[in-house]
């Protein structure tokens, strides 16, 4: 890297620009509590949202002045494009937004963690890792037969003597430094193969996005296009990203592998060495639904992807076929008007416009301004409205700066109000117009919604008129609950 790149990485890389953000220590410090330590991959915007509120709420009592803004302005600002801390999409079925982070964020999260001192730095585990990798490497990629036959039967070799040193008591088991050593790369190793699932779905992505644009500027006739899209939808499977994640996938959905995998946990688990880390972290145990999950979501974005390409190409040829459809309707509605008037031999090859039409601009007129009309203002006479304008004078509005006041007023007393208690301390008086902008109100402040709760609330229809009666109907509204939270700016 030279003094350009990463003048450029400086200025547009999202990893870079969180951690000289003004706010870092707020974005990242959550984006830890939320995403990094419980291990989500992503999370509704109503929750992320009361989460982040109840963040901001914890850090306002030490630092009342700092963090002004509201939950939902945060979160929209490290959405947006030109920040891209995390990343706002729209699942499949569902109406609610998501969140998750993107890979930028994530690596700037894990370089963060290094930073930290290490009370302990196992050498000798990852040495013999270097070495198994190596061999591995050498061995494998050996096009000779007869060499990798030498390699498996000296291997063959080193483990009978393994075997034989083990009968005789000369070679114990792994002492606990060396056992304390192995599980902290065994957590390091899993961890960051965590952490590339989601620079494996972003690489996808990319995949995908580049596709699309080769079909749209694609100047192809119709059939190599087809072509080309049919044989590019495995695209995805065949780069060696696709080739990596396949093998991954079909070696963890292994039944004897999935059974292998948990009795070797349970195995460490139990040794006696690693009791008090089991004890404060699980994060080992849980490896493989973790793995199983992260993998899940790469499987099902690939498989969302491959669809929305077949899709793609379907509406494709559905458009080609109504254009086809639209033509032959044409030809046919020609062919009807000409049943009673078919035309002559001489007129059948005649063809309207052939000769050229010339448009000279030194032959065209003048500009002439409009003339103005003159009106005879004496003719006019005055009209008398036949409307019954009192329709006009019975309209109600509703005044949102008062239901706030009021929402206001019961926050004093209390850190949160529902609406339904909001309701029976002001009834309202507007109708279902004002349970609306209490609603609208709730959406702009980023309030909390408990779906699993639902409130009822007694609303009055209004005032109607009618021979000088005026009458008022309760009505019932019910609505999943409702929660306005307290903001302190300081």
């Amino acid at each position: 890297m030279d003094h350009d790149t990463l003048d450029r990485m400086r200025q547009s890389h999202p990893a870079w620009r969180v951690l000289v953000a003004d706010n870092a220590p707020l974005i990242l410090g959550f984006f830890i509590i939320s995403f990094i330590r419980p291990n989500r991959r992503a999370i509704s915007a109503p929750e992320i949202t009361a989460q982040l509120s109840s963040y901001l709420d914890h850090l306002r009592e030490v630092y009342p002045e700092r963090y002004p803004r509201s939950a939902r302005e945060y979160l929209e600002e490290w959405a947006a494009p030109n920040r891209a801390y995390v990343r706002k999409y729209y699942p499949k079925s569902g109406a609610e937004a998501e969140f998750d982070l993107t890979p930028a964020t994530e690596r700037a999260i894990e370089w963060l963690q290094t930073l930290s001192p290490q009370p302990f730095i196992g050498t000798e585990s990852r040495l013999l890792t270097l070495f198994q990798l190596l061999r591995e490497l050498a061995v494998g990629a050996e096009p000779d037969p007869a060499a990798r036959v030498r390699d498996l039967e000296k291997r063959r070799d080193e483990i009978e003597q393994e075997i034989e040193h083990v009968r005789q008591g000369r070679t114990g088991p792994l002492d606990p430094t060396q056992i304390k050593e192995r599980h902290a790369q065994l957590a390091e190793t899993a961890r960051r193969l965590l952490a590339d699932f989601r620079q494996i779905e972003e690489n996808f992505r990319v995949l995908d996005a580049q596709m699309r644009e080769r079909i749209a500027v694609s100047t192809q006739p119709k059939g190599a296009l087809l072509d080309d899209i049919f044989g590019e939808a495995d695209h995805i499977q065949r780069s060696d990203q696709g080739k990596s994640f396949t093998a991954f996938w079909e070696f963890l959905m292994s039944p004897v592998r999935q059974d292998e995998l948990r009795q070797w946990l349970r195995a460490v688990q139990g040794l006696s060495t690693l009791q008090k880390e089991a004890r404060e972290d699980d994060f080992v145990h849980n490896i493989p639904s973790l793995l199983l999950d992260a993998g899940e979501k790469v499987h099902g974005t690939v498989a969302q992807l491959v669809d929305q390409l077949r899709r793609f190409v379907d509406d494709q040829v559905h458009l080609e076929n109504r254009r086809i459809l639209d033509l032959i309707h044409e030809i046919e509605t020609h062919a009807i008007a000409l049943k009673a008037a078919p035309p002559l031999a001489p007129d059948v090859a005649h063809m309207e416009g052939f000769a050229p039409e010339w448009n000279l601009s030194l032959c065209r007129s003048l500009f002439r301004p409009p003339r103005n009309p003159v009106l005879d203002l004496e003719a006019i006479e005055t009209g008398v409205a036949e409307l019954d304008f009192g329709a006009l004078f019975r309209q109600t509005t509703v005044d949102e700066g008062v239901l706030r006041s009021q929402i206001a007023t019961l926050l004093e007393s209390r850190s949160q109000v529902t609406l339904a208690e909001v309701a029976r301390a002001y009834p309202p008086q507007q109708g279902i117009a004002e349970i609306v902008t209490y609603l609208r109100i709730a959406a702009q402040e980023g309030a909390a919604v408990d779906e699993t709760v639902e409130d009822t609330l007694i609303v009055s229809s209004g005032a109607s008129r009618g021979g000088g009666d005026e009458r008022r109907e309760l009505k019932q509204v019910s609505l999943r609950r409702v929660i306005f939270i307290r903001e302190r700016h300081g």
